[in-house]
């Protein structure tokens, strides 16, 4: 994967690289499955749900002054670093041209008062539009897109990770079905490693998917020369949630990242889920990240004023 990044500048600089990305265009309208499911069909499933596309709107927003996600990064030996954000996805177009808008807003720590906001369109060949705002500049910089490999705000997770990688650019293959008996990772810190925002976080992993009924589905890359040869996911067979995902170079394991997901009770779509944390771990390094969300900053739905989702919020946001 690519190094973090691990300031503004540097971030700025990672996304120069832009990649042209091709979209088999997911249904907004995909229907719930029944009977048995193909390894692409499975992957579709998984994409709908990653990307919201069961509701207009989800965001994870910040509520009061203390319940904000927090994005923790640790290596061993170092002190962890915090920076809390909130991230709003958009999938209420009709025009024919934006297919969503993807926007994220750091409001501490290295990042703070960067935002990032991301068009994906409707047209299969045209790529996807990127903005930054660099508040030292207090400009906007815009590029074709993010490289699928660059790290997402310094972390474990990738731009492909994230949002950028589609069931196209994959080739997929069912292993089957199995128990899931583990719990999620997390990150353990220290009282002396805790900061104002680390405090509440969980003290262990989740384990509300030990023992749940999982489908194994291998995903191989189909870019030449890439950080990763193929990926095991383990996706819930009632939520079509990807519960963890593994990363495999050369046969060796590489990274792992855990999502917790919670149900958001809307409706009777089992899909109806959202994200309680992140965890990613790069093996070689031990470099890892973990993401918590607050059940209460989860968002459906909402209704937001005109032009939102576009640079004019972004350059709105406070240093």
């Amino acid at each position: 994967m690519g190094y973090p990044v691990r300031s503004r500048a540097a971030l700025a600089c990672a996304l120069l690289t832009a990649s042209t990305i091709a979209s088999a265009g997911v249904s907004k309208s995909l229907a719930y499955p029944t009977g048995d499911l193909t390894a692409d069909q499975l992957a579709d499933q998984v994409y709908f749900v990653n990307h919201f596309y069961g509701f207009k709107n989800y965001a994870i927003a910040k509520k009061g002054r203390k319940n904000i996600t927090v994005l923790v990064s640790k290596v061993a030996g170092k002190k962890p670093t915090t920076n809390t954000l909130e991230r709003y996805l958009n999938n209420d177009y009709t025009d024919g041209v934006v297919n969503a808008r993807d926007m994220a807003i750091f409001r501490s720590g290295k990042l703070k008062g960067t935002g990032m906001l991301i068009t994906d369109y409707v047209d299969d060949a045209k790529s996807q539009s990127f903005m930054i705002w660099l508040p030292a500049l207090r400009k906007i910089r815009r590029f074709a897109q993010p490289a699928h490999d660059d790290a997402w705000g310094g972390s474990d997770f990738t731009f492909g990770d994230v949002t950028l990688r589609k069931p196209q650019h994959e080739t997929h293959e069912l292993l089957g079905k199995e128990t899931f008996n583990d719990c999620l990772g997390f990150i353990a810190m220290a009282d002396g490693e805790q900061s104002r925002y680390t405090k509440g976080l969980p003290t262990e992993g989740a384990c509300g998917f030990k023992g749940k009924e999982v489908y194994k589905l291998k995903s191989t890359t189909k870019f030449d020369n890439w950080w990763y040869d193929y990926r095991v996911g383990y996706i819930d067979t009632k939520t079509f949630a990807d519960i963890r995902t593994e990363y495999f170079k050369d046969g060796k394991q590489m990274k792992v990242i855990d999502r917790n997901w919670v149900p958001l009770g809307t409706g009777t779509d089992p899909r109806a889920v959202g994200w309680g944390y992140w965890y990613g771990k790069t093996l070689g390094s031990g470099h890892e990240t973990w993401a918590v969300i607050p059940s209460v900053v989860n968002q459906v739905n909402a209704t937001y004023k005109d032009g939102w989702w576009t640079e004019k919020t972004l350059r709105k946001i406070k240093r």
